[in-house]
């Protein structure tokens, strides 16, 4: 009996001392430029941080498509990844140089066969959010759905489980806490959009 009770104690000690070692570390540079910090001081969402159950959490993708999707978080993050660094830029003036890991939007789409007359992809978020980016844009720029953020998983207010990289488009096309994903026909205008700001929100090169 005490050689089993100094067994656990060893084990105990032993899971405490590795533990650190498996958790996640975040990346502070890419390629030798310093990267933004995960954690942020402000929050510009329309209604503050969401929190999405992750056990009940389902991703649905529907629309103008064949074969409509109902995905977990496990089940996609377990899909085909890719990571890239890219500079979020603001309407309001600042930006973030941030690396992204998730999945290839290209990817989930191809899963639910959109029709040939789609040309809208619309995003819905947690909080009641939406925007909206041009298929063949998704499809040409290769746009990610990413799950993390400088090699840490999304928090409610990064955006867990998933926020839209939208490379090359100002902030607000960047939907946070994704539920949602509508395959369109027609034009879609979001919140910020109906609100006066450009469906486009290209970056000035």
């Amino acid at each position: 009996m005490k050689k089993f009770m100094k067994g656990l104690a060893l084990m105990s000690f032993l899971g405490a001392f590795l533990a650190p070692s498996f958790a996640q570390v975040e990346i502070k540079e890419y390629e030798g430029k310093a990267l933004s910090p995960y954690d942020r001081q402000y929050d510009n969402s329309i209604k503050g941080p969401q929190t999405v159950d992750v056990k009940t959490y389902k991703l649905l993708i529907d629309g103008k498509i064949q074969h409509p999707q109902s995905l977990s978080y496990n089940e996609i993050v377990k899909l085909p990844s890719d990571e890239r660094a890219i500079t979020l830029h603001c309407v309001e003036g600042w930006s973030e140089y941030l690396f992204f890991k998730g999945v290839r939007l290209a990817d989930l789409l191809k899963k639910a066969s959109p029709n040939k007359e789609v040309r809208t992809v619309i995003f819905y978020a947690a909080d009641g959010y939406s925007s909206s980016l041009d298929y063949k844009f998704i499809i040409e720029k290769d746009i990610l759905l990413a799950y993390e953020i400088n090699g840490l998983k999304l928090d409610s207010e990064r955006g867990f489980p998933l926020q839209v990289v939208a490379e090359s488009k100002y902030g607000y096309k960047w939907v946070k806490w994704v539920t949602h994903i509508e395959l369109s026909d027609k034009p879609y205008v979001g919140y910020w959009e109906k609100r006066g700001y450009d469906n486009e929100a290209n970056i000035p090169k």
